[in-house]
């Protein structure tokens, strides 16, 4: 359970030689050639400043390395940039709407405009580079325990034009009649769940959130807004609007916030999902290559194992024997080979550029390649490492 998790977490940060300060973002960065000497974090008006000889940046969003003058990219490498096959513009079947979804707010006529959550954008050539992410959503913990249920209530802005395309969806699939079917429904200790994405139309916010890696803290707030409120949007949506199928309606309204969870942010998660912000251009880049065991990385460090994984970077309009319709593009799922080793050089900056900088979560790899490394237990593996190596580094000057 969330709960359990985070205090875990916060046992292990439980230590007499660490210090945590919550709810501060990174706002300015002090570098003396290649070495970062302090950085300065606020919090509205309160704005502390920390010194140290080395710095980790293990945020999911890479601001400190941004800040520090090391190189970066955001979005899709074209094909071309590393030789691979799997990265930029993809359109798969996975995650995907069906054949025939017509994309119209009046069916069939174009001059009516686009249905919410519907991008104008052309579909590039497949293997097109970008500045497309892919997309992001909550996680989802509810419970089907009454004593420990809070009600899905209407929320905030909540605009059921946004779920129309979610209609059709189903009207185009009469044989998909659960909520099972539109979301990974996974069961959590003590009736709880794990929600994630599935199929054409689900949590995930496609195109909400392109902006995000250069976005401004507050900026940043909106996005993660919009997210929540198209999410709990959602959830009310199936469980209320007499046009979605009666038995998806009462499977949903069977579900409610945990009262025991996130108690005290309104008993929803405070963590957006960023499957993917800023990745490094550090000293060694994993690519494709290292996936499917073609490459060896050097120095390795902690291993990865998932698939070359991502999920859809837009929602638009193609034409297919006449028509046209809604496809997802960018989704990718390929398995590649073995496990395989993660360089301790994906995890450092080049050094012209930063000496005293570790990177473990917005580490050095392609888009593809991170979406296998994405995974949060290579992350922990990848922050332990981090932290030794840090502890060399002070130690040995």
């Amino acid at each position: 359970e969330p709960s359990v998790a985070l205090k875990i977490i916060e046992d292990y940060a439980s230590h007499p030689g660490i210090t945590v300060v919550k709810n501060h973002h990174i706002c300015s960065v002090s570098k003396e050639g290649t070495a970062i000497r302090s950085i300065s974090v606020a919090d509205g008006a309160d704005t502390l400043s920390f010194s140290a000889k080395c710095f980790a940046d293990c945020s999911y969003e890479g601001d400190l390395l941004a800040l520090a003058g090391v190189s970066y990219h955001a979005g899709r490498e074209d094909n071309s940039v590393y030789g691979e096959t799997w990265n930029g513009v993809q359109l798969m079947t996975g995650h995907q709407m069906p054949d025939g979804v017509d994309p119209f707010v009046v069916p069939g006529d174009p001059s009516s405009g686009l249905l919410s959550e519907i991008s104008s954008s052309e579909l590039c050539k497949d293997g097109t580079g970008d500045k497309l992410i892919q997309a992001y959503n909550y996680r989802i913990c509810l419970t089907d325990s009454l004593e420990n249920m809070i009600p899905i209530e209407k929320p905030e802005n909540y605009d059921p034009g946004r779920y129309e395309l979610l209609l059709r969806l189903i009207d185009a699939q009469p044989d998909k009649r659960s909520i099972g079917q539109y979301f990974i429904w996974s069961s959590m200790p003590n009736r709880k769940t794990d929600v994630n994405n599935r199929g054409g139309f689900s949590s995930d916010v496609i195109g909400a959130n392109h902006n995000y890696p250069y976005a401004s803290y507050e900026e940043r707030q909106e996005i993660i807004k919009n997210h929540k409120d198209y999410t709990l949007g959602l959830l009310y949506f199936i469980g209320h609007d007499q046009r979605v199928p009666e038995q998806m309606r009462k499977e949903m309204l069977c579900w409610g916030l945990p009262k025991d969870e996130y108690i005290d942010t309104e008993h929803w998660t405070p963590q957006l999902y960023i499957r993917e912000c800023r990745r490094m251009i550090g000293e060694y880049v994993a690519t494709q290559a290292d996936c499917e065991n073609k490459h060896v990385a050097p120095a390795g460090i902690a291993y990865a194992a998932y698939s070359m994984d991502s999920h859809n970077c837009q929602r638009i309009v193609v034409k297919k024997n006449g028509r046209y319709m809604v496809k997802n593009e960018g989704n990718v799922e390929i398995h590649g080979g073995l496990p395989y080793p993660i360089s301790y050089h994906s995890i450092t900056p080049q050094r012209e550029e930063c000496t005293n900088l570790l990177v473990p979560v917005c580490l050095s790899a392609s888009h593809i390649a991170y979406g296998s490394i994405r995974m949060e237990h290579v992350f922990m593996c990848l922050g332990q490492v981090a932290g030794i190596a840090a502890s060399y580094y002070v130690a040995d000057n």
